[in-house]
């Protein structure tokens, strides 16, 4: 019911924010088209290929549940002035999507990534996704081979829009291409060093599976679902008896979320408790060196590998850094 509630509300918001936009005016700044993005990742990914010839605002304020963030009324504003909004899809951002979809101006297209990179065969479910519900795991941006066909997607989206801009575009594609396929590779040199006893990932947020499924790597379990309940005791109870069992070293939590689950079962198996996983939460602050999708990313990696046993120094080599100035989103706060 809560989904319901929501979408009600977020109608209502529609309705406000046509009224006090009649004209429904392009979002376009000079030459600069006018993108709505949606998660942290998404939003940065869209600024690299867009570069100076966009002006991207993201949705969902980083560190935040994109499963559950309710929009606000500025929102509906963003979206009526946008020329495309952009979003992971695969049911991750549903109020956004609703909103969105009652606001975009005539002939403004929504663009789901996610449905557009997997067919519904290679859908993950799992832990915080099961099947019976739905609603696959959406979390296909810690696969950097799947975040390379985001780009190419963004770029053939933004190339249709505006098609003097297309070999801009391209290029900047080619460039960020270049840096999701170093680290594709560094991926997996890394991997190899992480002991094969040791490739297994109790976490926080259920964002690894696709990451897991290309590298070889066994997701034991997430402590938060989609919908932010509680793991029963007997859920907590079978996750700390496959730590013991397995040996697993380290288990991670999230810098922004603070879990007594998971400290619980770090007391009681004697493994590492790491919480300092971002799940969309960019490093440091927009405009800064590494604050980018690339850089979260490798953040995440390095975390997780070093802590199982891993040679993590290859990472090091890869430039994180945004293509260009211009490639900090403007993120909603």
């Amino acid at each position: 019911m809560r989904r319901v509630r929501s979408a009600v509300a977020i109608v209502a918001l529609a309705v406000v924010a046509g009224a006090c936009a009649p004209d429904r005016p392009s979002g376009s700044t000079g030459d600069r088209l006018a993108v709505a993005a949606t998660v942290s990742p998404i939003a940065n990914i869209v600024a690299n290929i867009g570069g100076d010839r966009v002006r991207v605002t993201g949705l969902v304020p980083e560190g935040e549940n994109s499963h559950e963030f309710e929009p606000r009324p500025t929102d509906a504003r963003i979206i009526v002035e946008a020329d495309v909004v952009i979003m992971n899809g695969l049911h991750l951002e549903e109020p956004t999507r609703v909103l969105a979809e009652a606001n975009v101006r005539d002939g403004v297209k929504i663009v789901k990534l996610g449905d557009l990179t997997i067919t519904p065969d290679e859908y993950i479910y799992d832990f915080s996704f099961p099947r019976e519900q739905g609603d696959p795991n959406p979390h296909l941006w810690t696969n950097p081979p799947y975040a390379k066909r985001y780009a190419e997607i963004v770029t053939e989206t933004l190339s249709t829009l505006r098609p003097d801009d297309a070999a801009y575009f391209r290029r900047n594609l080619d460039a960020y291409a270049q840096r999701l396929d170093e680290l594709d590779r560094l991926v997996r040199e890394v991997t190899e060093t992480v002991p094969a006893g040791n490739r297994k990932l109790l976490t926080y947020h259920d964002s690894f599976p696709y990451f897991a499924r290309e590298y070889g790597w066994e997701i034991i379990g997430a402590i938060q679902p989609s919908d932010l309940a509680e793991p029963t005791p007997r859920e907590v109870a079978r996750l700390i008896e496959q730590v013991r069992d397995e040996g697993v070293p380290a288990i991670f939590g999230s810098e922004v979320f603070p879990s007594p689950v998971l400290e619980q079962i770090a007391r009681e198996t004697g493994a590492r408790y790491v919480d300092e996983l971002r799940d969309d939460d960019l490093p440091g602050d927009a405009g800064d060196h590494d604050h980018s999708f690339l850089a979260m990313m490798t953040f995440n990696f390095s975390t997780f590998m070093e802590a199982l046993g891993g040679d993590v120094t290859p990472f090091e080599q890869l430039d994180t850094s945004n293509l260009h100035p211009e490639s900090n989103a403007e993120y909603r706060g």
